[in-house]
């Protein structure tokens, strides 16, 4: 088969981590896998080159770039795809429209959050019209495609959820021994509980929350700590707040890494207390890691931990709450465990890269996939 990606470009985040690791798991299935970015080919585009795939760029300028929407056609009239597969609006519209009159067998659209928050926004119409000649409109999680039907941007009978999955082979259980290590490597109190998160230093992950609810903790006479990976703009922010709540020994921001999958094998639990999600892998990564999960209730975090069962649920921006299970699970490490072990078991059946590509190979050849089996 013949895949066309199409993205904004391959920089380094999220959506163009999971394109390229899509792109990699079909080209290993044998099928001939061209990546399109229309803005600039980004610092991913090198590693996509390097694992075999062909990488072009339309060189889009902002505004309407009818020389980009020419070289696109053109691409595309090369490729002769199978599947064209668009990744977010502004791609997707772009494709549609460069695509007319070349007789595509099959166009697919995936979008790979939420949403913006203006959905009556002109990207979003410009998307909407671009769906009249699109065969599929993929959502990664539940709670999207329902925000985008219910908004009249997805037509319901085009509206499909294809969940994002990971390389599973990275990410082993975590143990005693590896925290014991990472907490000495960091310099934490030797029997603390560790707490750790992963994401942006971005107000809507609302990271903030986790150091006021370690206070309360270590207020209460618990023992923990807490590590947050990740960079971002609000870093000056938590580390005045780390300062000012007096965690200096017992709370670390880690800044970017590259050894995430190792960082989690050394946690106790994972925290992510965000106000805002679509579907997030940090949390797949997670369950991959056999962490007990707390999570806000937003997004599509619940379709990834289901409550007592793989984690615990709380109402975003609820600091009781947050505090409340955070203290459950350090005071009780059987709960850690099974919890953990319940994560793991879901992510080896739902959150693995090859079930995302086995899910999209079923839509691209028969307009459906093997149905979803939930959190739980």
């Amino acid at each position: 088969m013949k895949i066309v990606h199409i993205v904004e470009s391959l920089d380094v985040g999220g959506l163009e981590h999971t394109v390229l690791a899509l792109a990699q798991a079909q080209h290993a299935r044998g099928h001939s896998v061209v990546i399109i970015c229309l803005w600039r080919r980004g610092a991913l585009a090198a590693q996509a080159v390097a694992a075999g795939l062909a990488v072009q760029c339309c060189d889009k300028q902002a505004g309407l770039d009818l020389k980009a929407l020419k070289a696109l056609r053109g691409m595309l009239r090369q490729a002769a795809p199978n599947v064209a597969h668009t990744h977010n609006a502004m791609a997707h519209y772009y494709t549609a429209l460069a695509a007319l009159g070349l007789g595509l067998a099959r166009l697919v659209s995936t979008r790979h959050g939420m949403g913006s928050r203006q959905l009556g926004a002109r990207r979003e119409r410009l998307y909407r019209l671009a769906l009249h000649r699109t065969d599929a409109a993929v959502s990664v999680c539940s709670a999207a495609r329902a925000r985008y039907v219910r908004h009249g941007v997805m037509p319901q009978a085009k509206a499909v959820v294809v969940p994002n999955g990971i390389e599973l082979s990275r990410f082993v259980p975590r143990s005693d021994q590896r925290t014991a290590q990472l907490r000495s490597e960091l310099g934490l109190p030797a029997q603390a509980v560790l707490f750790g998160s992963v994401g942006r230093l971005h107000e809507a992950k609302r990271q903030r929350l986790l150091l006021q609810g370690l206070r309360r903790l270590l207020d209460a006479g618990v023992s923990a700590a807490m590590v947050i990976v990740g960079e971002g703009d609000q870093r000056a922010a938590l580390e005045n707040e780390i300062n000012e709540l007096g965690l200096q020994r017992h709370a670390r921001l880690l800044g970017a890494r590259r050894d995430v999958h190792e960082l989690l094998s050394g946690m106790d639990v994972f925290v992510l207390p965000s106000r805002t999600e679509g579907y997030s892998l940090a949390l797949v990564e997670a369950c991959a890691s056999a962490l007990p999960i707390i999570a806000t209730q937003v997004g599509g975090n619940a379709e990834i931990v289901a409550h007592d069962l793989t984690g615990l649920l709380v109402p975003r921006d609820d600091l009781d709450a947050l505090t409340q299970a955070m203290a459950r699970l350090a005071g009780n490490p059987p709960l850690r465990l099974l919890l953990g072990q319940a994560a793991r078991a879901w992510a080896l059946r739902e959150g693995s890269l090859d079930t995302m590509a086995e899910r999209y190979l079923a839509l691209y050849q028969h307009g459906h996939m093997p149905a979803l089996q939930g959190a739980a």
